[in-house]
């Protein structure tokens, strides 16, 4: 597997921690929505912390995380599950903002430094949770962060990475996310963070390595243990069944106004960009 996330505890069981490798899952994601620089590292950040967040869900759970800023990039969304299916939508896919001088991706550009941060946990119950919380800086895994700790109780740390080549394509993509859990001795944390603040870039580490590694500076080679693994792939679970669902729903006098003028239509999905077409005929079925 080239793609996938693994589950680990530190030694003394009192620090969890998931780290990721997902390169060729954001690559996809970027190609469907024919980003741009700060939009793809924007999209791909944001699809990789909502697979970290969601790295405990079972059965059919699903989580959905939005960023609703005031940036150029405008909505962007992402959906995990518990099967490692992730899939992404960004509003504005043409944002392009660098630092002249050095050529690095200004993401802030991309998701706003105002606005909204919210996580949507479908665990099968009548009512789905849902948490929010304004931004604190547009940074994504900041935002990722600063939920975990106020939303959740759960002191954390999240670490996502898109790194891109001179051509704007994506070359490294994953990150980690290192939660306290309850009896953590104060030693340890402190530990923890001082690796955390003294490790590389997570794009240096997997570079030429994998999720291991990046559990390897987080806890110290040896010092862990893991669970299992877990292949992380790009699924959009669209259908023209559902898309023919959807446009049974809407005023027969709009189908009625397909048929006649345009004799037909074209449905997009937004998170992967497929598109299904209906005849005058298949919406005159509809009808």
């Amino acid at each position: 597997m080239e793609n996938y996330l693994v589950r680990a505890i530190y030694k003394d069981n009192s620090i969890r921690a998931f780290a990721l490798k997902a390169t060729d899952v954001i690559a996809e994601a970027c190609i469907r929505h024919e980003t741009w620089s700060a939009s793809s590292v924007a999209l791909g950040r944001l699809m990789l912390g909502t697979v970290l967040l969601g790295a405990n869900l079972k059965g059919n759970d699903r989580i959905t995380v939005k960023m609703q800023g005031n940036g150029s990039g405008g909505a962007i969304i992402a959906e995990s599950n518990a099967c490692g299916d992730v899939k992404g939508y960004i509003q504005n896919p043409n944002v392009d903002m660098k630092k002249t001088s050095t050529g690095e991706v200004i993401v802030v550009q991309a998701t706003g430094n105002k606005g909204t941060f919210s996580v949507i946990k479908d665990m099968g119950l009548k009512t789905a949770y849902t948490g929010q919380i304004p931004f604190v800086t547009g940074e994504i895994g900041e935002e990722f962060t600063y939920y975990l700790t106020e939303s959740e109780q759960i002191p954390s740390s999240v670490g996502v990475s898109v790194k891109l080549d001179e051509e704007d394509r994506v070359r490294q993509a994953g990150g980690f996310l290192v939660q306290v859990l309850p009896d953590a001795k104060s030693e340890t944390i402190a530990l923890i963070e001082r690796r955390l603040q003294q490790m590389p870039a997570i794009s240096e580490i997997l570079k030429n390595g994998t999720p291991e590694d990046l559990l390897n500076h987080i806890f110290g080679e040896g010092d862990y243990k893991t669970f299992d693994k877990e292949e992380i792939r790009f699924h959009c679970d669209c259908s023209k069944d559902k898309f023919a669902r959807g446009l049974k729903s809407i005023q027969k006098s709009e189908l009625e106004e397909m048929i006649a003028q345009d004799h037909g239509c074209e449905a997009v999905c937004h998170f992967c960009n497929e598109k299904y077409q209906f005849s005058e005929e298949e919406l005159k079925e509809l009808l």
